[in-house]
């Protein structure tokens, strides 16, 4: 079995398991986002961007952060590219994969962020990653400057591998993740 065949099957089971997780189980996911976003914040006081993702499939919605600091969203952009643009009050529109995104004349620099907050279909005790199958965020990091970023997973914890997930040479772990049970970064 290839390691694309691998990946389709645990991306298969990990999106059922997702879909079976609870509207509460989604929210305390976000309470322990917002509580170890806080404690970032008061440890390194000069905060620029942190960036997040437009939710989707069932994904724990993280968009409350707004309320406190200034946040970034993803862009996608042909050949695989990801950017991120500051949310502000202008309206988003749709993407290259038709996810809505900020579409601001400057995108920011790794300079300006100074955590990622990613979704996952499940990650492994490694830190490894698995997501959609797209590769826009192994691509990004695939840059040393944007790999020193901290970029932490956000799941449930029914969605955390209690088994190395399959690593492809292309994946670089995550920093962390934040699930409702654990902060493991």
């Amino acid at each position: 079995m290839t390691i694309f065949e691998r990946k389709k099957l645990e991306r298969d089971k990990y999106r059922k398991l997702r879909n079976e997780i609870s509207l509460n189980q989604k929210e305390n996911v976000a309470k322990n986002v917002r509580l170890y976003v806080d404690n970032f914040v008061k440890e390194y006081k000069k905060i620029g961007y942190i960036a997040i993702y437009w939710p989707l499939n069932n994904e724990v919605d993280i968009r409350c952060l707004k309320e406190k600091i200034s946040l970034a969203l993803p862009r996608c952009k042909d050949k695989k590219e990801l950017l991120f643009y500051p949310w502000d009050e202008r309206p988003l529109t749709r993407d290259s994969e038709g996810i809505l995104s900020p579409n601001n004349s400057f995108s920011l620099s790794h300079k300006q962020i100074n955590m990622i907050l990613v979704p996952c279909l499940s990650v492994d005790k490694n830190l490894i990653r698995l997501g959609y199958g797209g590769g826009y965020f192994d691509k990004l990091r695939r840059d040393k400057n944007w790999r020193n970023v901290p970029c932490i997973g956000v799941l449930t914890s029914n969605c955390v591998s209690t088994f190395p997930l399959t690593k492809a040479e292309w994946d670089i772990p995550l920093s962390g993740f934040i699930t409702e049970k654990e902060i493991f970064v």
